[in-house]
C-alpha cells in the first residue's frame, strides 16, 4: 500500500511541474518548491467529497506540532491559524465541521441551510495566489451568470448580503453600501459627503492625488488585533471581528480606547472639538461625564457603521437607547446641506428632542 501511494505522489508531482512549467501563474498549493509533492500533499489521505472541511487546510495551516512531515518544505512560511480561530470573536470554522456541500450556492438560497464557515467558502485551494487571492470564487452576479469575485467587498456579500439564511439581526451589507444611499463608508465607491473635515490623511472625500485614499475595504475595519496575525478577517480580541476597539455601549467613557477604530481615520480632536458639529464632544464626552450614569453615548448611538438608507452623514439612530421625541417622531432633519446645521426628533437619556437645533 505504501509503494502504491509513492507512485501515486510520484504522478501527480510530475503533473505539477509540467503544469508549471508551461505557466507563469503558480498558485500557492501548485508550489513544489513548498509542497514537493503536489496534488497529493492534500489529496491523499484526506475526505474532500464534501468540497471543503477545515481538518485538510489545518494539517498544514494549523498547530505546528500536528503538521504532517514531509508534506511541506521547512522554507514555507506557514502560521497557527487554528489559534486564530480559538480568540473571543472568530469566523466559525472550528465550529462548522461538516457543514459544508460541494453544491451550495453563495450566497445562500435555501433558508433551511445551517449558518456556516468553511475555508473554501473563501479560498479556492487550487488556484490563489499571491497575485489573485480571490481567484476560483464564484459569487459575483453579472445578469443571470455567476462570474468570479475580484474585490473583497464582493466575497464578504457572499454571506453578508443577499443570503436567503441571513439570520433575522443582521442587516443586508450590499444595501447597506450601496452608492445610491444619502451615506455609506465609501467600499463599493466613492463617497457622497464632501465636507469630512475630521478626516486624517491620507483619507479624503474624493482622491486627487496618488496618495490619497477615498474608497476602503472590509479589511479596513474587519480583521486580526495582532499586526503579526494572518491578514484578513479571521478572528479578533474584539467584537465583530474588528482590528480595533469599537465601544456601542451607551454611558460609555470617552478614551482613545473606547473609539480607536473611528480614531483611526477620523481626528479625535476634531470631533472633541465640535468642527463638524457643536455638541459633539457633550454627546460623546457627556454633559457631567463625572455622574455615574450620566456619561456619554457611542458613536453607534447616533451613527451606523456601515450605510444609511434614511439620512446623510451615516446616521440612523440606535433604537436601544434612542426612542421617539414627545410628539411621536424618530428622525434627523437636515436644514442646509454642507452647513452643518440641522434638527433632531427623538428621546435619549431622559432628553426629549422635539426638535432640539444646532
Amino acid at each position: 500500500m505504501a509503494y502504491l501511494i509513492s507512485i501515486v505522489l510520484l504522478v501527480m508531482s510530475l503533473s505539477v511541474a509540467t503544469a508549471q512549467a508551461a505557466s507563469s501563474f503558480t498558485p500557492f498549493h501548485l508550489d513544489r518548491q513548498k509542497l514537493p509533492y503536489g496534488c497529493g500533499s492534500c489529496h491523499v489521505g484526506f475526505e474532500f467529497r464534501s468540497g471543503g472541511g477545515q481538518e485538510g487546510c489545518l494539517s498544514c495551516h494549523g498547530n505546528p506540532a500536528k503538521r504532517k512531515t514531509g508534506l511541506i518544505r521547512s522554507t514555507a512560511d506557514l502560521v497557527d491559524f487554528e489559534k486564530e480561530l480559538k480568540k473571543t470573536y472568530h469566523h466559525p470554522i472550528l465550529e462548522s465541521k461538516n457543514l459544508h456541500s460541494n453544491k451550495e450556492i453563495l450566497p445562500e438560497i435555501d433558508h433551511k441551510a445551517p449558518r456556516h464557515s468553511d475555508c473554501v467558502d473563501c479560498h479556492s485551494p487550487h488556484l490563489v495566489s499571491s497575485s489573485n487571492k480571490f481567484a476560483g470564487i464564484k459569487g459575483k452576479k453579472n445578469g443571470n451568470i455567476l462570474t468570479d469575485v475580484t474585490t473583497e467587498y464582493q466575497l464578504c456579500y457572499l454571506c453578508h448580503s443577499d443570503s436567503a439564511n441571513l439570520p433575522g439581526r443582521f442587516v443586508n451589507k450590499r444595501i447597506e453600501f450601496a452608492v445610491s444611499n444619502p451615506s455609506f463608508h465609501p467600499i463599493e465607491g466613492e463617497g457622497k459627503n464632501l465636507a469630512v473635515v475630521s478626516l486624517i490623511r491620507p483619507y479624503k472625500e474624493k482622491k486627487t492625488t496618488a496618495n490619497d485614499v477615498s474608497v476602503l475595504k472590509c479589511g479596513d475595519c474587519h480583521g486580526s488585533d495582532d499586526a503579526n496575525s494572518p491578514a484578513g478577517p479571521h478572528s479578533s480580541i474584539y467584537q465583530y471581528i474588528l482590528r480595533e476597539n469599537y465601544s456601542a455601549r451607551d454611558n460609555e467613557t470617552e478614551s482613545i480606547f473606547a473609539y480607536s477604530l473611528c480614531y483611526k481615520c477620523h481626528n479625535r480632536n476634531s470631533i472633541l472639538a465640535d468642527e463638524s458639529f457643536k455638541f459633539h464632544s457633550m454627546h460623546i464626552k457627556g454633559k457631567k461625564s463625572s455622574m455615574p450614569g450620566n456619561g456619554g453615548t457611542s458613536c453607534h448611538t447616533c451613527h451606523t457603521s456601515h450605510g444609511s438608507t434614511e439620512n446623510r452623514y451615516l446616521i440612523r439612530f440606535n433604537t436601544d437607547i434612542v426612542s421617539a421625541s414627545s410628539s411621536g417622531m424618530l428622525k434627523f432633519k437636515e436644514k442646509g446641506a454642507g452647513t452643518f446645521r440641522g434638527e433632531c426628533f427623538l428621546t435619549c437619556h431622559g432628553v426629549d428632542h422635539n426638535p432640539k437645533s444646532y
